[in-house]
């Protein structure tokens, strides 16, 4: 992920795309699998979209008490 506030309104993208990350969760929480995302989104691989899913789910771990 990186984040430039020149680009995409500042928001969170995958490395080397202008795709928001955001819409990676867009698109799961319509039903969209992993797998699909990333047929539909040709500038994010796999494993991008798996490393930042991992990302938050330790993020969300680490703040549950």
């Amino acid at each position: 992920m990186e984040k430039d506030p020149l680009r995409v309104s500042g928001a969170w993208v995958f490395r080397g795309s202008r795709i928001p990350v955001a819409a990676l969760f867009e698109n799961l929480e319509d039903g969209v699998s992993v797998q699909e995302f990333v047929e539909l989104f040709p500038g994010v691989s796999v494993v991008q979209a798996r490393l930042v899913l991992e990302h938050v789910a330790r993020s969300t771990a680490a703040t549950v008490v």
